[in-house]
């Protein structure tokens, strides 16, 4: 196994998004998977039905020890739901990781209309996290939620990239999934540029948890020293492989096939 990844996120009951797609995806690319569990939830691929919230210290506990113990190569944060959670991580990241990189997932709603993020907590989130994130990987709904921008084409995905830099992020994935086309485009925004990525778009109910699984699968290249790009690329590459291989199980949102890399045919960076 090469790089070590500390998941911060929810866990998810129905095994498609969340704590579990994230430990799935970061084994599955040969990376080392650690975890502070924010919160419990009773999920399936039809929705959420129940919130349970974990002690704010003792998701600080989970990260100090596997810190102090185990370290890590990148950070992945997902669900941080409210404003007391993302204070304590982002105060154990800067005693207890700087200088780790951070893929920070802006998880605000699920895939079925959940709130996962406290409508107080968005303040938190822009000031604490945000500047604090090497990458941040917001959908364009997310997108739009954190820079009051328009975000319903590859324009306003652009600018809210710029915008998402002007607030502090290192760098900003923009992604496609819900603005209209043909294409899938994913836009990586950096200060030194903008990269495009583009695939056609593949028609399937079985999407449930790809937010959580792109972003623990760039935080796996990120540790294991890909540069943005080509961890930002391998993902993708691995998040439509695991789509096209879905299992089709239950009666909504239907998870991914993590486990699509474990076939002879490697995703390789």
């Amino acid at each position: 196994m090469d790089g070590r990844v500390l998941v911060v996120a929810g866990s998810d009951s129905g095994g498609g998004a969340g704590i579990q797609a994230d430990i799935k995806a970061v084994t599955a690319l040969n990376g080392f998977a650690m975890t502070a569990i924010t919160a419990l939830t009773a999920q399936n691929t039809q929705g959420v039905h129940g919130i349970y919230p974990v002690d704010t210290d003792f998701v600080a506990q989970q990260m100090r020890v596997v810190l102090a113990d185990l370290g890590a190569d990148c950070i992945k944060t997902g669900m941080l739901h409210s404003t007391e959670v993302i204070e304590v991580v982002a105060e154990v990241l800067t005693d207890a990781a700087a200088g780790v990189p951070l893929v920070a997932d802006p998880v605000m709603v699920a895939k079925g209309g959940a709130k996962l993020l406290d409508d107080s907590a968005h303040a938190a989130l822009l000031a604490l996290l945000l500047p604090r994130a090497t990458i941040l990987t917001p959908n364009a709904p997310e997108a739009a939620a954190l820079t009051g921008l328009d975000v319903e084409d590859e324009a306003g995905q652009h600018r809210a990239g710029e915008a998402l830099l002007k607030l502090g992020v290192g760098a900003a994935l923009i992604k496609g999934g819900h603005v209209p086309g043909a294409e899938v485009v994913d836009l990586l925004v950096t200060p030194e540029g903008t990269v495009r990525f583009a695939d056609s778009r593949i028609d399937s109910a079985n999407t449930h948890g790809t937010g959580c699984t792109l972003a623990s699968a760039t935080a796996a290249g990120i540790a294991q020293g890909l540069g943005l790009v080509e961890a930002v690329a391998r993902a993708r590459r691995y998040v439509r492989a695991a789509i096209l291989s879905a299992p089709g199980y239950g009666h909504g949102h239907g998870p991914l096939n993590h486990a699509v890399t474990f076939d002879p045919a490697r995703i390789e960076a």
